[in-house]
């Protein structure tokens, strides 16, 4: 009898601890995986090295909301243009002088079939210059204008030679930087490949984010829809899993 309620004890165990132990150590591991992933995903966050562009508002900086060569500023404007990397304008630098059109242009008269913008070219710190590149100091300069014209022709009239890329995108204001053209880079500050050149709207400065597949993925500071997906799908697996083996008890 003692032999028959041992072998009767051992019986009914496996239907209630045993199974439990095997469900907890996989959802365990489904957690550990999707954060993992998650992981991975925020890791991959890059951000564009490039010229943003900023429109004065009262004492502060606002980011303009379209690019040099469409918007057309009116006599008395404070504009300004900053070198550094940054994932999106969120997140841009600001240029390191507070908008000031007196100050700038305090040598320059009003005249009569021209119009006066006060420009501050910054091109920011070594910490965002190109490899083997010196960012020169910052400046202010007022330009005299016809009535009509650009903020791209106010820059250009008094900081040549300009680069642009084939988008409108400004790549080098007086020459600075040598090279490139919103290179993608990788947080932290290296470049993360030789095809991450973003493209820019015509009327933004700043650069989208480029994968390849003609999509903006937005800042870039985030897991992708794929990577949430897959996440989504592993976690579905498990709780199949549990049910399943609950239904065999």
């Amino acid at each position: 009898m003692t032999d028959r309620a041992g072998c009767a004890g051992e019986r009914r165990t496996p239907s209630g601890a045993v199974l439990r132990a095997p469900i907890a150590a996989l959802l365990t591991t489904l957690l550990a995986a999707s954060a993992v992933l998650l992981g991975a995903g925020g890791a991959e966050a890059a951000g564009y090295r490039y010229w943003s562009f900023w429109e004065a508002n009262g004492k502060d900086w606002a980011y303009a909301t379209q690019g040099p060569a469409l918007l057309r500023p009116d006599d008395g404007t404070v504009q300004g243009f900053r070198f550094s990397v940054s994932e999106d304008s969120a997140d841009a630098d600001q240029p390191r002088r507070a908008p000031d059109f007196g100050a700038i242009c305090a040598d320059t008269p009003a005249k009569d079939g021209s119009k006066r913008v006060a420009l501050v070219i910054d091109p920011g710190t070594a910490a965002d210059a190109p490899d083997g590149e010196k960012p020169p100091a910052l400046r202010t300069a007022c330009a005299r204008i016809a009535p009509d014209a650009s903020s791209a022709e106010a820059l250009a009239s008094v900081a040549k030679p300009l680069r642009y890329d084939s988008s409108a995108m400004i790549c080098a204001i007086s020459g600075y930087p040598k090279s490139g053209c919103g290179e993608q880079v990788s947080g932290d500050g290296g470049k993360k490949d030789g095809s991450g050149k973003p493209s820019a709207p015509a009327d933004s400065s700043a650069p989208a984010a480029d994968d390849g597949d003609g999509v903006d993925d937005g800042d870039g500071g985030g897991p992708s829809a794929g990577l949430l997906v897959g996440i989504g799908a592993v976690l579905l697996l498990g709780v199949a899993a549990v049910f399943q083996a609950r239904r065999r008890r």
